[in-house]
């Protein structure tokens, strides 16, 4: 076999070729990715400062707190299945064990003439305090969405979403009782409760902001908001179920609303970062990140129908 020999001292061949740029190239798609990921969760915390997030889980929690205690009392005892109001809604959304549990069902427990000693004007600020906890989130998924605030006479809208609020809660609070015992009935709760849940927050954010965004760009942020609810309730279990019986010992009745309190203002805050994700994914679909030219959402195109 003919051919000339490397002559001695010479440098041995280099590799084979595109080994070396398939790595650069590796390296150049993992950077850009990362910046493209960076890019996107500094657009999503600039959006929750410039939509101040955290005062609207407060003010969410504050009258979330005024609006559902006496109403879910009240709907358990107009229907005594088991006598299961806000407490026990607290206890299965907090993941307390029985000891908190027994705390919060002690505190928040209905007495035994509710009805006879509602009057009239617990009727009437009832009332106000749900219409206006109702246009707390329904004003948050407005901006949240860059859409401007409704007409005056979809105020209905707000009525019939926290009469399906209190319906929803009162139906997981009550699922606690009829599906419990062994493995399937508690897989079948869990089930049931994601999916109801998902299905609750879907369409409320349609309905709160009048059909003027699609059904599509609505679920992931539903979906957000359920994974965010599942993993507040983790959370409470490990962390709010020893404050409760901490503070119950030390300041007694107060300490334990004050956790609650606390909970409430996360799930508030589970809420509106839940639609907010939603919407910037729904804004990283149709603008790619090397098509967006800014952070600035864009206002989303109005559905297709015409609601009142």
């Amino acid at each position: 076999m003919t051919g000339t020999a490397a002559p001695p001292g010479a440098r041995p061949s280099a590799r084979a070729p595109g080994r070396r740029p398939g790595r650069l190239r590796a390296v150049a798609v993992a950077v850009r990715a990362a910046g493209a990921c960076w890019r996107s969760v500094a657009g999503v915390w600039r959006q929750g400062n410039d939509l101040e997030l955290l005062q609207r889980a407060m003010g969410f929690a504050a009258l979330g707190l005024v609006t559902l205690v006496p109403l879910l009392i009240v709907v358990a005892a107009v229907f005594p299945v088991h006598q299961r109001g806000f407490a026990q809604w607290v206890v299965e959304g907090m993941g307390l064990p029985a000891r908190p549990a027994a705390s919060v069902q002690t505190l928040f427990s209905a007495p035994r003439r509710v009805l006879s000693t509602t009057s009239a004007f617990s009727i009437v600020a009832l009332a106000l305090f749900g219409l206006s906890f109702a246009a707390c989130v329904q004003t948050g998924y407005e901006k949240i969405w860059a859409l401007t605030v409704g007409p005056w006479h979809r105020v209905w809208r707000r009525s019939v979403w926290l009469a399906a609020l209190t319906a929803y809660l009162f139906v997981e609070a009550q699922s606690g009782a009829v599906l419990q015992g062994n493995w399937p009935q508690a897989a079948l709760r869990i089930a049931l409760t994601v999916l109801l849940g998902t299905g609750f927050f879907w369409w409320g954010q349609r309905f709160l902001l009048g059909a003027r965004v699609g059904w599509r760009p609505l679920l992931p942020g539903a979906a957000f908001t359920m994974v965010g609810l599942v993993g507040l309730r983790e959370f409470s279990s490990l962390i709010f179920s020893p404050l409760i019986v901490a503070n119950a010992v030390t300041y007694g009745a107060v300490g334990t609303v004050l956790v609650v309190q606390s909970w409430l203002i996360g799930a508030g805050f589970v809420v509106f970062s839940g639609s907010l994700l939603g919407r910037h994914l729904h804004e990283c679909q149709i603008h790619p990140a090397g098509s967006r030219s800014g952070d600035a959402p864009t206002r989303p195109e109005p559905a297709s129908d015409n609601p009142a």
